[in-house]
């Protein structure tokens, strides 16, 4: 397993379990990248596109399984996932946002999906430290979050716990193929580790990895997202629902803590936090929570999410035998960690899939192998 973030930490744990001997290469800190930034939501119904029905479906069954995965995690590591049951509010600052939710709600209930309008009055009922300049809100009910640190720290004592290795502070140069197929992966360091079949798991950093045939070669980009996260002196209280305010939100950790995030920029491999950012994510949410502003800052992060062309996962088995993919989440790695787990350990271990076959191809690795679509590699017969 090359990564050792929330995926790679999921898909381990699931592996171990079926009784693989599995290893996890984690070139810096477990969970200490993409998944140690990131907010944490589980929002299927606020991410929602018609466009995107595959993803949508394989979110919601992602989301549904939360409850039972967290709980087992919490008994087989000992430690609390940090999942909270909180809701999701999506908020209109204006007639023209509200309007823009109105259309919003009209297409939620079109794919089945469940969504109430609030009039502002009924928002501040539910959320009393809203701003008087709330126009309108969707409630979201089957939205909910999780504390993606605590996720990691459960996940990787859950996963040796069921026996996995896993090494921190390695990292790897590129992955063996040998005879047509995936064997293993040589260190940065210099050393081989074999394998039956290898896993990248590697967020942003997938595509670096040198070894892979050009044909298995899936093309993902970082995608950068500043991120703030705050807390309030007098404890929880100010917040209990997930604010989506247009791209930006503020996810609360039950505690009293928050986090506020969170930009989207084509800026490769930059971390660095810019004040631009910072004062744009306050200023809107300000707007909306006014009380945030009384907020202390803890800590300013980027972080990189893993994209793919059409920003759809990359799940499953390679064209190149023994090497599975399990990256390019983008936004909803987090969201996705517990059924792309159940895919890919399935996969590893000679089972049925958990989903249906159209949203196994749809995030199938084979969509950017160019020679899919070459006549010359087409064979016939067995």
């Amino acid at each position: 397993m090359i990564g050792g973030g929330v995926i790679g930490l999921s898909v381990a744990w699931r592996a171990a379990q079926r009784g693989l001997r599995v290893t996890v290469l984690e070139r810096g800190e477990l969970g200490g990248a993409t998944s140690y930034v990131a907010a944490g939501m589980l929002a299927p119904v606020a991410e929602a596109d018609p466009c995107e029905q595959p993803l949508l479906t394989l979110g919601i069954v992602s989301a549904r399984s939360y409850p039972a995965f967290v709980h087992e995690l919490a008994e087989a590591s000992g430690r609390d996932p940090g999942y909270l049951r909180c809701g999701t509010l999506l908020a209109a600052r204006d007639d023209d946002e509200a309007e823009a939710l109105t259309r919003e709600l009209a297409m939620r209930h079109g794919l089945g999906l469940t969504a109430h309008r609030l009039r502002a009055s009924e928002a501040r009922r539910l959320e009393p430290a809203l701003a008087p300049a709330l126009r309108l809100a969707l409630e979201l009910p089957e939205d909910h979050a999780v504390d993606p640190r605590r996720l990691t720290a459960a996940l990787a004592d859950g996963a040796r716990g069921a026996g996995a290795v896993l090494r921190a502070g390695t990292e790897v140069a590129e992955v063996m193929v040998a005879g047509g197929r995936a064997r293993g992966a040589r260190l940065r360091a210099g050393d081989q580790i074999e394998a039956d079949q290898v896993v990248i798991a590697a967020g942003p950093w997938s595509a670096t990895l040198g070894g892979i045939p050009p044909e298995a070669r899936v093309p993902l980009r970082p995608v950068k997202g500043q991120v703030l996260r705050m807390h309030d002196p007098a404890g929880p209280g100010l917040l209990s629902s997930v604010l989506r305010m247009g791209p930006a939100y503020i996810v609360p950790r039950g505690d009293g803590r928050y986090v506020l995030g969170a930009t989207m920029e084509e800026r490769g491999f930059d971390t660095s936090v810019t004040g631009g950012a910072v004062f744009e994510l306050l200023r809107d949410a300000v707007e909306l929570l006014p009380g945030l502003s009384e907020l202390v800052i803890d800590e300013l992060s980027a972080g990189l999410r893993p994209a793919a062309p059409d920003n759809a996962p990359v799940i499953g088995q390679s064209v190149t035998p023994g090497l599975i993919w399990a990256t390019g989440h983008y936004r909803n790695g987090v969201l996705l960690a517990p059924v792309t787990a159940e895919i890919v350990a399935s996969a590893l271990a000679g089972e049925c899939a958990p989903i249906g076959d159209k949203e196994l191809e749809a995030f199938a690795p084979a969509r950017f192998a160019p020679a899919r679509l070459a006549p010359s590699t087409v064979e016939i017969g067995a």
